[in-house]
């Protein structure tokens, strides 16, 4: 089980990344893999909801030691074998009759989503490939959500989990939303700061021959000997950097005594 705790998590799914040939299309969801039994098996955990906004819930149990078992729900298959190819694939077997009718293959992608490859045979007995995309939560939830390929039917207790989790689930992802808006003005703030303390403090090193006034603006050169000179005269009043080496930039001076960089 120690090559599994890569898989143990709840995955949320990305509907737009995945790949349909057969079922409902999902229009959420959500895959838990917890450790149960001691460490002996897997808990499945599968909540999704559809396009016709139907919730759907089940739940299994599968043992990833490479053997057969008794699978639980008989609807799906009689005997279902699960096996751990290494730390970033994960294998799930269903039979019935003695038959594959259904492999799902668990990968971790070089950029830490998790892909779900189904393969299986729809109710024509016509071959189908589904794939399913999922990142990890950050947080974890009292129970988990997907769309894997295994049977699942809506129930009154997943149509009241989805209800709640979709509510809690807009909540919390416009607040998120809220606060990444926030800090990336903050970090843009900051940058705007740092900006205007490094042009100042350039400023104030320079040599002034007046005193500047706030609000004004003035024009910033660089001298032969890489000192720089804070001067009344625009480039284009000299025709060009004039007696200096080069142009650096039209400053103002704000309220605050920082500089601010004007085009």
């Amino acid at each position: 089980m120690v090559q599994a705790y890569n898989f143990l998590a709840s995955w949320q799914l990305f509907p737009e990344k995945c790949d349909f040939q057969s079922g409902i299309p999902p229009k959420s969801g959500n895959y838990k893999i917890e450790s149960a039994d001691n460490g002996h098996a897997l808990s499945i955990s599968i909540n999704w909801v559809s396009m016709d906004n139907e919730a759907y819930y089940t739940q299994y149990k599968i043992v990833p030691d490479g053997k057969s078992h008794l699978f639980e729900n008989v609807e799906l298959a009689d005997e279902a074998q699960a096996s751990i190819e290494n730390s970033s694939t994960l294998l799930f077997k269903f039979y019935k009759n003695g038959q594959v009718i259904l492999e799902v293959k668990h990968e971790i992608m070089p950029n830490g989503y998790l892909k779900l490859t189904q393969q299986g045979y729809d109710k024509d007995n016509k071959p189908f490939v589904n794939i399913e995309m999922y990142h990890k939560q950050l947080s974890v939830l009292p129970y988990a959500s997907s769309v894997a390929g295994v049977a699942i039917r809506p129930t009154k207790e997943g149509v009241i989990k989805h209800k709640a989790l979709s509510a809690m689930e807009d909540q919390t992802n416009m607040q998120l939303d809220q606060i990444r808006q926030q800090i990336e003005l903050l970090a843009r703030q900051a940058q705007e700061i740092r900006k205007r303390k490094e042009l100042s403090m350039m400023i104030y090193e320079a040599k002034l021959s007046f005193k500047p006034q706030i609000g004004h603006i003035y024009h910033l050169y660089e001298k032969n000997d890489g000192q720089h000179i804070l001067s009344l005269v625009a480039p284009q009043e000299w025709g060009g950097s004039g007696p200096f080496k080069q142009f650096v930039s039209s400053v103002r001076l704000l309220a605050d005594h920082t500089w601010v960089e004007v085009n």
